[in-house]
């Protein structure tokens, strides 16, 4: 039977993995192995995809894909007379040391001290935190970095490493967070760069961080970082949700059978982070010439696969060099898993020819004996060592408590086939419009402040050059942009609410079938939504997507998604020109346009452009987690302490900039606009004019967009420049002097011929061109090539032509 034929509730065991290629490994490694109970959440002959539950944890697979997994009922087991692969696996896992594990505590380092910075004896441990996604290695940085973080990584799904340093105990700890993955396999770039980071900057000691509660699919990575015979240590995190469930786990046999110290963790709250920096100093400052609290041992993969690993490890042996920088026995596995990045590197070697020629021929033999690939032969054999471990250290789930109620019962509400997709569009809703309404009472309060230091620098300095680059073009176009900080701030503090609570994987989830419809895959959806913030560190959160085809499709239609660049520009046109009953819909539609279109090009892209296969979606629903005060606050002010440094960088070298160009050459007899017309900008507004005149804008408006190729703020800041000392308002008696700044900021733009068609025309333009060159660049750069950048950068600017000038040309 297959698995896309069971109903909600039903069990069986997997008996095995049909297909072939990235589809087997992948769903092999999240834990969709032979003699596995597999149990239905919930299935529908409608719903797609169908939720699952594997190794104590939830995963989603699409009917599709569920149709290649070959089960067994419990009807069947109990008529059938095939033999079940037994779960129980012999004395092959290994050996340990004969010593009880050590752990470092105050017997053992009795004179440890706070440490003293100026202390020259003072010492630096490198640390490399590896893990799956979601099992609190982030939590771990922040919590051991606190203020000390020296590079931070974009919101949403770690993309990159993010470094920091700790001071525990006389030494410094300078911490590198790697991207979360559930391998280290070359399936995905995520998985290349965790492994080559290991590889080529050699840490001290690798921290794997372990969930403790999802243990034994954890515990798979840890067999390959054994593999790689690092010095390492696991902090069996979450352990708190063990206790609370009436788990058994033998944490020093456990760490025998591994070989390597773990130790319990709660990082939320800080406990056993002190235990496990001195179990690193441990680790770290054991000499050759003593005893290590515990021997490195090798996974057992069993008699067939060990005797080839062996022969193809004495080939590589040959080369004296090689073993200076990876473990040979390393290699050899790599190899018998046909991992490609391994065989590039191995046919460089003098001998890699033999090597390759070695490897095949036990390859095929083990394919002829036992009737599988080495691929999952390896990935068996891990788990069943994982499986014999446990069961030795005694580890039983206990069931004092569901310790996942909450999430069972959360999920049937909000990953319902029904109700799940209105209920993410009124969290999108709430969050826009909490964003703009909320956000408008510190934006007023900063525009009074700005308003203030800009009629005081007025006041005090004399007339001239200097006065008027300080107030029209730095506070002018610096306030002009600066005043949205609260609204950029309340936005990020959503997404970091969403991403910590375990909700945007329920999102990827929901919006999984959409997705397929447009050609994309489900976990386009997060770098989709990270878009929303901000294209750059979107672009660089599809490495999490395996499938190139889908990479691609998902960096070419990311800037159709409004990031917080734009957001500036949005409210302060609609704030000019729409009723306040209006703006939050006007709001709303740009970014209903920019789905919409997303989806219409994704489309055309995956039928016209990049076609292929995709890859099958298997995602982790982690439990709910309520986010801490302190997590929320660090993310969110991450993001507004890098606007701020946008402000005080390219935007107020930009606005100095436009400012010059309007105020040169200058001529005191001229009105202020007349002035701007005749400077060097208004030259180059007027040349270009004829191109945008199809959707009626004005010279300004034109230089805006040119401005904004830079930096999407800057349109703003150009704005406010241009727009700051504008006499036109001054020349209507009807307005006075304490009129809000949309209403005079409209009068001025009324009077140069914008029309609110015209400002929404001038919107969508915005919303669709030329994204920025940050975002180009690193389209590029996680493309491999210029081409896709310059397609992009080609494909949106002249959309947006076309969409705006039709719009106007309809409509007006």
């Amino acid at each position: 039977m297959k698995l896309s034929a069971l109903s909600t509730g039903e069990k069986a065991i997997i008996v095995k993995v049909l297909g072939h290629g990235g589809f087997r490994k992948r769903i092999v490694e999240m834990g969709f192995i032979k003699g596995q109970q597999v149990e239905v959440l919930q299935n529908a002959p409608l719903q797609d995809p169908v939720k699952y539950r594997v190794m104590g944890y939830e995963v989603s697979l699409r009917h599709d894909e569920a149709a290649l997994i070959e089960v067994l009922t419990e009807a069947e087991i109990n008529t059938s007379s095939e033999d079940i692969p037994s779960l129980k696996e012999s004395d092959e896992f290994g050996t340990s040391t004969a010593h009880e594990p050590l752990y470092a505590d105050e017997q053992v380092f009795p004179n440890l001290k706070k440490p003293n910075l100026n202390d020259r004896r003072f010492k630096t441990i490198n640390v490399a935190l590896v893990g799956n996604p979601n099992c609190g290695k982030t939590s771990l940085f922040n919590y051991a970095s606190g203020a000390h973080e020296r590079v931070g990584n974009y919101s949403g799904v770690t993309v990159d490493a993010k470094s920091g340093y700790a001071d525990y105990f006389g030494y410094r700890f300078n911490i590198v967070d790697l991207p979360g993955t559930y391998s280290l396999s070359a399936y995905s770039p995520e998985e290349l760069y965790v492994r080559r980071q290991i590889i080529e900057q050699t840490p001290d000691v690798v921290i794997n961080v372990i969930d403790t509660s999802n243990l034994e699919r954890n515990l798979y990575l840890t067999t390959q970082l054994i593999d790689m015979h690092i010095r390492m240590v696991c902090a069996l995190n979450m352990f708190d949700e063990t206790e609370r469930r009436g788990d058994n786990i033998d944490t020093k046999k456990l760490s025998q059978l591994f070989g390597v110290p773990m130790v319990p963790t709660v990082f939320t709250t800080g406990r056993g982070v002190e235990d496990l920096f001195k179990t690193i100093i441990r680790t770290v400052e054991s000499n050759e010439g003593e005893t290590p609290d515990f021997r490195h041992i090798h996974v057992n993969h069993g008699n067939y696969l060990e005797a080839s690993i062996k022969k193809v490890q004495k080939e590589l042996l040959e080369d004296t060099q090689i073993r200076h920088k990876y473990s040979t026995r390393y290699l050899a596995i790599k190899l018998m898993e046909k991992d490609s990045d391994t065989e590039q590197m191995v046919k460089s070697l003098p001998n890699g020819e033999q090597i390759i020629a070695t490897r095949d021929a036990e390859a095929t033999i083990l394919q002829e004996d036992l009737e599988e690939d080495c691929e999952t032969l390896m990935m068996d054999a891990k788990y069943g060592f994982i499986r014999g471990a446990l069961q030795e250290a005694g580890y039983l789930t206990g069931k004092k408590q569901d310790t996942y109620a909450v999430t069972h019962l959360l999920d049937f509400v909000v990953t319902h086939k029904v109700w799940g997709f209105p209920i993410f569009i009124l969290i999108l809703y709430a969050m826009f419009q909490v964003t703009f309404t909320l956000g408008q009472y510190p934006m007023d309060w900063i525009d009074a402040g700005v308003a203030w230091l800009g009629d005081f620098v007025s006041d005090v300095m004399p007339e001239g050059p200097l006065r008027d680059m300080l107030v029209d073009g730095c506070i002018g176009g610096v306030g002009s942009v600066i005043i949205f900080l609260p609204q950029i701030l309340i936005l990020y503090a959503f997404i970091s609410f969403m991403e910590d609570s375990g909700y945007m994987s329920r999102a990827a989830f929901i919006m999984d079938r959409l997705m397929h419809t447009m050609g994309l895959h489900g976990k386009s959806f997060i770098p989709l939504i990270m878009g929303f913030g901000c294209n750059v560190p979107a672009v660089m959160a599809t490495r999490t997507i395996e499938s190139r085809r889908s990479r691609l499709l998902t960096m070419l239609v990311l800037p159709m998604m409004s990031c917080s660049a734009r957001l500036p520009i949005y409210i302060m046109i609609i704030g000019t020109f729409f009723a306040v009953e209006y703006r939050s819909t006007i709001m709303i539609s740009l970014y209903v346009i920019g789905i919409v279109l997303a989806i219409i090009l994704s489309r055309l892209f995956s039928r016209y452009l990049i076609t292929g296969e995709d890859t099958p979606f298997v995602m982790e629903l982690p439990p709910y987690r309520f986010p801490t005060a302190k997590a929320m606050f660090r993310h969110t002010w991450e993001k507004g302490k890098q606007y701020l440094k946008k402000m005080g960088g390219i935007i107020l070298v930009a606005s100095v900039i436009v400012w010059a160009l309007g105020y040169f050459p200058h001529n005191e007899e001229l009105s202020t606009r007349e002035q701007q017309e005749q400077s060097y900008i208004g030259r180059i507004g007027k040349a270009i004019e004829p191109v945008f005149r199809a959707q009626g804008f004005d010279w300004k408006l034109d230089v805006g967009l040119i401005a904004g190729v830079g930096a999407k703020e800057i349109v703003a800041s150009t704005m406010g420049v241009l727009y700051a000392d504008d006499d036109s308002f001054a020349e209507d008696d009807a307005y006075s002097d304490d009129i809000s700044k949309y209403e005079r900021l409209r009068h001025q733009m009324e009077a140069d011929g914008i029309t609110p068609l015209v400002a929404f025309c001038f919107l969508l333009f915005v919303l669709i061109y030329f994204p920025c060159i940050a975002t180009i660049a690193a389209i590029k750069n996680e493309s491999g090539s210029w081409k896709w950048a310059l397609f992009t950068a080609v494909y949106t600017t002249a959309l947006a032509w076309v969409v705006s000038a039709a719009v106007y040309q309809i409509f007006s």
